[in-house]
């Protein structure tokens, strides 16, 4: 359906009042507050419906059709599809949204386009998961049908009140496209499903202050709260080139005051979306609820932004002042948008949530396709979610996070094969026979070279990873693995190390992948991605843990303390036709100390009937 003629169904503003909340949105926001309706009253009544009836919703026919549709798929295009990645059976997919813990239930929203592989329409869609790998597609949670949400219901977070109350709070674009904020409920909190949304009648609750402009205001983060009893959250902001975070204040989630101070800014990094603002600890690795009030000696809050201007998730550690409702980084060179990452690869828009059946701080993101939108048209979808993966602090350097794919993962694992005590002299390419296949998930540990063994030092490199990639030679490395590779190499993803002596005698490292080789098909992005990461004195050894699911290859570097994301896709090197290989291509030999790879099991992805809905309901 065209996205215009959508909006004639949309509960849409009267001219003046279209023109009001364009010209002067903070007149509409007093107008909001003096509709005064106590949001405790709200919540009784909806656990009163809760503690009643149970209102069971099939499926509209209109959103079936269009939901269960899958596009005709053929050829390599078919090889395409993830077998244990989150996606949607067909369509636009792009931010993960609101994941939360419910009743035994994991709960992922997301952006979604119901008619078309392009961004546009965009709807809230929802799965849920007992497992966080086998899903079970929910009817659209929420779609463009007010006239403060007529252009998108776009990103948002969800809170969890001590209560157990779900609080969902999302930027909506209005139909003078406008960025207000507004707060969506679930019919039935005793649902363990959530399967059906309100939108409450006081929408839009927040619009852009004064200084902001109508299109520089979106993505509201999860509330925390505070000694002093209040509820705060964080919103994506921008004045002029500096990126922000506007702090809000509340006491019922309707009436809002905006702190004077900005949680934090950083000039020259431009427009800050999907800010996540969360604690960490610094002695556990276990996560911390905003639910609950963190600050003390041993919490650190993470702030983290999407920068819209080149498309990367930064984040940065440091100190929150609940006194000052203020942020400061440990390090300013490492301030948000100038130093660390997520990931260093195809990520963005990532979204984190605490896992109260685990206790681990959960992050989700976006990888975004690198093909062309006609490829897209002709599979029938695009993008998939990056696995979900447990963030916490490393607490040996203290300077950055750590990432790791949930513990789940490794039940998919089997027919494992081994390597070990390999050396690899310069020049060599050794298949790890028995690995084929395009699901496979390795861990290889190299032995950290021994630069005091050379005859003569080389002389100091300046380099980066977009340097030829995976062909550039040095002394040490390129050196690492080549997954998803054709038989003669004519088609290779190359995951790898490269160290390069510095001017001062000491040597760095990078890690590499290298997409520039992965496709024979014309049209496909070659960036390489790198970055450099932390190698402890005390670690001798330098270790990959790379897994591949058809079109994605996540990295991650030295136990998780940087991650590579990259969308590809082979012509050749597809299904059972995609090799492993060991690689040497410095002048220097390399040792593999150990290599363990298994094959993957593929995931559930399904469309829960009407009827097994009522038996999980009833069964929790």
């Amino acid at each position: 359906m065209d996205p215009e003629s959508q909006r004639s169904y949309a509960e849409l503003p009267s001219g003046e009042e279209a023109e009001e909340i364009h010209s002067n949105p903070t007149a509409v926001a007093e107008n909001s507050r003096n509709r005064r309706i106590d949001l405790v009253l709200t919540l009784v009544g909806i656990c009163c419906v809760a503690a009643g009836t149970f209102f069971w919703i099939s499926l509209p026919s209109s959103n079936t059709e269009n939901f269960l549709r899958i596009a005709p798929e053929g050829g390599f295009l078919a090889s395409e599809r993830t077998a244990f990645h989150f996606q949607p059976r067909n369509n636009w997919m792009n931010d993960p949204n609101g994941p939360l813990f419910h009743k035994g239930y994991y709960h992922l929203f997301y952006q979604y386009n119901p008619y078309g592989v392009e961004w546009g329409n965009i709807s809230w869609g929802h799965a849920v998961s007992t497992d966080l790998l086998h899903w079970q597609h929910m009817d659209l949670a929420m779609q463009p049908d007010k006239w403060y949400d007529a252009d998108g219901v776009w990103s948002g977070s969800a809170t969890i009140l001590p209560n157990g109350q779900v609080i969902m709070l999302y930027t909506g674009s209005t139909n003078a496209s406008v960025q207000v904020q507004n707060l969506a409920l679930p019919l039935n909190t005793s649902d363990p499903l959530l399967r059906e949304w309100i939108k409450i009648p006081e929408n839009p609750i927040l619009v852009p202050p004064p200084g902001i402009a109508p299109k520089d205001f979106r993505d509201p983060t999860t509330a925390w709260l505070e000694a002093d009893g209040l509820w705060r959250i964080a919103i994506g902001a921008k004045k002029g080139r500096a990126g922000l975070a506007l702090i809000y204040k509340t006491f019922d989630f309707l009436h809002w005051e905006l702190e004077e101070e900005y949680l934090h800014t950083v000039q020259g990094t431009g427009m800050w979306e999907c800010i996540d603002f969360y604690p960490v600890s610094t002695a556990t690795s276990n996560g911390l609820d905003t639910s609950k009030v963190q600050t003390n000696e041993l919490t650190k809050h993470i702030l983290k932004a999407s920068l819209d201007d080149d498309k990367h998730d930064y984040y940065a550690i440091g100190l929150y002042s609940e006194s000052s409702h203020t942020w400061i980084p440990d390090a300013l060179d490492n301030d948000v948008g100038l130093g660390l990452r997520y990931d260093y690869g195809k990520y963005y828009a990532s979204k984190t949530f605490f896992d109260s059946k685990h206790q681990k701080r959960i992050l989700w993101g976006w990888a975004n396709e690198s093909d062309s939108l006609q490829d897209d048209i002709r599979k029938g979808w695009s993008s998939v979610q990056t696995l979900p993966r447990i963030l916490y602090l490393d607490n040996l350097t203290g300077t950055n996070l750590i990432q790791w794919p949930i513990e789940e993962v490794e039940a998919l694992r089997h027919d494992k094969v081994s390597r070990s005590n390999v050396l690899l002299k310069g020049g060599d390419v050794v298949e790890v026979d028995a690995a084929q296949g395009a699901q496979l998930d390795i861990e290889v540990g190299f032995e950290y070279p021994d630069a005091s063994k050379l005859d003569a030092l080389p002389e100091s490199e300046i380099y980066d990873c977009s340097q030829g990639g995976a062909t550039h030679r040095g002394v040490y490395g390129p050196f690492g693995l080549l997954v998803l590779a054709e038989d003669k190499l004519q088609e290779m993803t190359a995951v790898y190390f490269y160290m390069t002596l510095k001017r001062d005698g000491s040597w760095e490292t990078r890690v590499c992948s290298d997409q520039s080789r992965s496709s024979l098909e014309p049209g496909i992005d070659t960036t390489v991605y790198g970055t450099l990461f932390h190698r402890l004195p005390t670690e001798d050894s330098l270790s990959l843990r790379v897994i591949v699911d058809h079109s994605i290859v996540e990295t991650f570097v030295q136990g998780g303390r940087a991650c590579i994301t990259s969308r590809v896709y082979p012509t050749l090197a597809t299904g059972d036709k995609a090799r492993l290989f060991m690689f040497n291509n410095g002048t220097q030999p390399v040792f593999v100390k150990n290599l363990d790879a298994w094959k993957m099991r593929s995931t559930t992805l399904s469309v829960l009937p009407v009827t097994e809905w009522r038996l999980a309901a009833r069964q929790s």
